[in-house]
């Protein structure tokens, strides 16, 4: 798979046919997603059609996305098909998601659909019809909620794919499944669920790619041209908010060697974190809890698996506690603290990826205890809308990507983009298993 900046690039100069192209994708999404189980639906004949229409736009040398073959989270809609959330309730989307609307107007071809848990609630993807894999390691799980997403791309089925987070739920994949995700700030790109914490972005093999995809999502073209990131103050912590739970040694070990590159290229290192506090790690917990409690009102209940129905009876219970002010408050911890700080580093995980299973047949407890401690470093950066992104940083001894967070104040995405980029020169990664 070539990168979806090359594949543009290509089909502008016309030295590749994007109905070929297309073509091919969907033969290796046929071949291989049996194993893999990223995609909800895979839009054959339509992203066929899409892709000879392509061919005959007056506008095809100007598309920053010509040809580029992407898949979008099953939260989008898309004209002509139906949205789950990850539900048994297929509702048909009547017009195309304003993110499948900027994709199409970009030049990309919508292959497919890819999968998501219950309601977006878990960072593990299966349902009774399928277990999301990490392609580097298929015993593990791709992650969640955009699980589909990253496995679709971390297997090279496509160059690109669209995702949501809420929690973590770009970040967390991206980094089991070694890839560069990123959540834009809460006024570039936000979504209507989880009470204003949930964002979309992008998942992509190299950060070119990443930016890319978010400057057509956002409509902000100057997100694609990624620029040196001058001498920066980079902050680095490796404990996790509120518990200070241990963190296995390969994530922190990550962290450190990023650490040691990024301080010899010459930016200011220091150890340094927020003032988290209990009240923020609260209201993420609400929120969670409270926000599929709301998406559920448009589903059927009863048709919801066992562990979905009581994360949403929570939620009802808890909906009253649910205030702005939360919010608010660790936002001005948070903005103190990068008054001083221009970056924050931190692992991704702060456990290592559960294994791929039918979680969506276990108990809610048994659901919420992993991906409660999984997603410890992640959430806080929604409830502040702050950008964040994760980028590959190595392997465990196994074998399994191992990312790092990246957190920036609003409106420092371009920022983040190129700290990133500079580590993926600095410490290149493998594109795909």
């Amino acid at each position: 798979m070539v990168t979806a900046k090359a594949l543009a690039e290509a089909v502008r100069a016309g030295t590749v046919d994007p109905v070929r192209e297309t073509e091919r994708v969907i033969a290796g999404i046929e071949a291989a997603d049996r194993v893999v189980g990223a995609f909800r639906r895979v839009r054959a004949d339509e992203a066929v059609a899409e892709a000879a229409a392509l061919c005959s736009r007056a506008d095809l040398a100007e598309l920053p996305l010509a040809g580029v073959p992407v898949a979008v989270k099953d939260v989008a809609g898309i004209a002509g098909e139906t949205v789950t959330n990850g539900t048994a309730t297929a509702r048909p989307a009547g017009s195309d998601h304003f993110v499948v609307r900027r994709l199409r107007e970009a030049g990309a071809v919508v292959v497919g659909i890819t999968r998501v848990p219950e309601l977006c609630i878990w960072p593990m993807t299966d349902s009774p019809e399928a277990v999301t894999r990490n392609p580097w390691a298929p015993e593990y799980t791709a992650g969640g909620s955009s699980g589909g997403s990253a496995a679709a791309v971390a297997a090279g089925l496509v160059p690109v794919a669209h995702g949501t987070d809420g929690l973590g739920s770009i970040r967390l994949p991206a980094a089991m499944c070694g890839l560069v995700g990123i959540k834009p700030g809460a006024e570039v790109l936000a979504d209507d669920g989880w009470f204003g914490m949930s964002a979309h972005g992008s998942l992509a093999t190299t950060v070119a790619d990443a930016a890319l995809l978010l400057s057509v999502l956002a409509g902000r073209p100057e997100f694609a041209e990624v620029r040196e990131p001058g001498r920066l103050r980079i902050a680095v912590s490796t404990e996790v908010p509120l518990t200070r739970a241990p963190v296995p040694r390969p994530l922190t070990a990550a962290v450190e060697r990023v650490a040691d590159l990024l301080a010899a290229s010459g930016h200011r290192v220091s150890r340094a974190r927020p003032r988290y506090g209990v009240e923020p790690v609260a209201g993420i917990l609400e929120r969670w809890f409270a926000g599929p409690a709301e998406q559920a009102s448009e589903v059927d209940f009863d048709a919801l698996q066992p562990r979905t129905q009581r994360h949403v009876r929570i939620g009802r219970a808890v909906r009253r506690l649910v205030t702005p002010g939360t919010a608010r408050r660790w936002t001005v911890r948070a903005a103190e603290f990068f008054a001083g700080q221009d970056v924050l580093i931190t692992p991704t995980l702060a456990t290592m990826p559960p294994k791929a299973a039918a979680w969506h047949s276990r108990s809610c407890l048994a659901n919420a205890l992993p991906s409660v401690a999984l997603a410890g470093f992640t959430g806080l950066w929604n409830l502040s809308g702050y950008p964040a992104i994760s980028v590959p940083a190595g392997r465990t001894p196994e074998g399994l990507p191992i990312g790092v967070q990246l957190v920036t104040r609003p409106g420092g995405e371009s920022r983040l983009l190129a700290l990133a980029a500079q580590l993926e020169a600095l410490n290149p990664w493998p594109r795909l298993p």
